[in-house]
């Protein structure tokens, strides 16, 4: 039997954030306000509060759930709107069962919804992403590198260009080390240093890759004081203690402690559109909260918070996430594509394509604002005489990161050990 050729899906990002300095990316878009005629098709894919439009907004917790059961104790980080951009763009040369499982998979009903408009619905929010902001800097991308001996359909190269905005770049997969120094050193450049090195190997058949890149980078709104940050004990399980660098840092947050499922959730926003939810469950109810991870929990939750002076105590921390998205999606019901019966006939026209291999890297850093003006950010929203309750999370916490402009969940993460890099 014949051998189908490979298309690889790299789902690459790096997450820096809760530093200075930042510098806007500006990108090429379509006019806002035609982009914002298309509103519709966006809400099909806007995971804001109240619920609306598809399930979608769950997908990111489905595959949270998957890498939890797979390894649950470990840390988890990882950008469900890079892994999510890099299938959908894939779906544009899928059809009948291949195209169908991508988008149930992702939480779309089909029977509802027109497949032009859920690209349409990302291509806006890629505009909303790539919006240059002088308080955030944040940009999500497409590549598309092809060997020079393949030759994809004019559609389908338009759409992906059209609705993704995809760069397009030539390789030559009958060299690997070639080719693969080639997007290596593409997305080093993407990430801004951050991940190098991404592609260990790279088999000859390969005829396609494809590249999703985020990187953000933001500063907190109330900047960490350097000089208050100590060495102090996380505990990673009740037994055993690791010392960590223990931020610090007293101030008006908003908070809420639910009662049902006994965590405490801390929202810590950073300058321009960009907010971190923090959840921090008792001793022993970190499953109980995991378990009821959906979106509606998260809206109940940012609907209850309150501003209330915090003594807060957060580690620095610095983890990576690498995943297996075959292995991943396989489990949620996403199978066609990695068989010999993949249809991605949209790509070339024929029946010979099947998706062999998609990884995805995620990089998360957080740390003090160490710039002077940061730090006299933090000195003018202190008030003293309040009374503060302090939360330390010395234990493992959940952390989501969210662009409230566009209602998108940007990263979502576990951090178990804060230092295990």
């Amino acid at each position: 039997m014949k051998m189908k050729p490979f298309i690889f899906c790299c789902l690459v990002l790096v997450g820096l954030y809760a530093v200075a300095n930042c510098h806007h990316i500006s990108g090429k878009h379509k006019d806002e306000k035609e982009l914002l005629e298309h509103s519709g098709a966006y809400d099909i894919i806007n995971q804001g509060c109240p619920t609306r439009g598809s399930s979608y907004a769950d997908f990111t917790f489905s595959f949270y759930k998957q890498v939890m059961l797979k390894e649950p104790n470990k840390n988890i980080f990882f950008s469900p709107i890079s892994i999510s951009t890099a299938f959908a763009m894939l779906a544009v040369g899928a059809k009948s069962t291949t195209l169908n499982q991508i988008f149930v998979g992702m939480g779309f009903n089909l029977t509802e919804v027109q497949v032009e408009d859920i690209h349409e619905g990302f291509h806006h929010l890629l505009y909303m992403l790539n919006k240059p902001d002088n308080e955030i800097e944040i940009s999500l991308g497409n590549a598309l590198f092809t060997d020079r001996g393949f030759r994809p359909l004019e559609k389908f190269l338009n759409d992906i260009k059209a609705f993704y905005e995809a760069e397009f770049l030539s390789s030559n997969f009958h060299n690997p080390p070639e080719a693969k120094k080639q997007i290596n050193d593409y997305v080093e450049k993407k990430t801004h240093g951050k991940i190098q090195n991404f592609l260990g190997s790279l088999d000859p058949r390969t005829v396609m890759v494809l590249v999703n890149y985020i990187y953000f980078k933001a500063s907190w709104e109330n900047p960490f004081a350097p000089i208050q940050t100590t060495e102090a004990d996380f505990f990673v399980d009740v037994k055993t203690p690791i010392k960590v660098n223990m931020m610090r840092q007293e101030g008006e947050y908003a908070s809420y402690y639910d009662k049902q499922l006994f965590c405490e959730v801390v929202q810590i926003p950073y300058h321009g559109t960009a907010e971190a939810i923090l959840i921090l469950p008792d001793s022993g109810k970190m499953k109980e909260v995991e378990n009821v991870l959906v979106k509606e929990t998260v809206c109940k939750w940012r609907k209850s918070l309150k501003t209330r002076r915090i003594n807060l105590y957060l580690p620095r921390v610095s983890v990576t996430g690498s995943y297996d998205i075959r292995q991943l999606f396989e489990k949620m019901g996403i199978t066609q594509v990695f068989s010999s019966n993949a249809d991605l006939s949209g790509i070339n026209g024929a029946h010979d394509l099947q998706v062999t291999k998609a990884v995805h890297k995620a990089l998360l850093k957080v740390h003090e604002n160490g710039t002077e003006a940061a730090a006299a950010t933090a000195i003018i929203i202190s008030k003293v005489h309040q009374p503060s309750v302090t939360i330390k999370f010395n234990r493992p916490f959940i952390m989501l990161i969210l662009d409230k402009a566009s209602a998108t969940m940007l990263f979502m993460g576990k951090i178990v050990n804060p230092t295990e890099n």
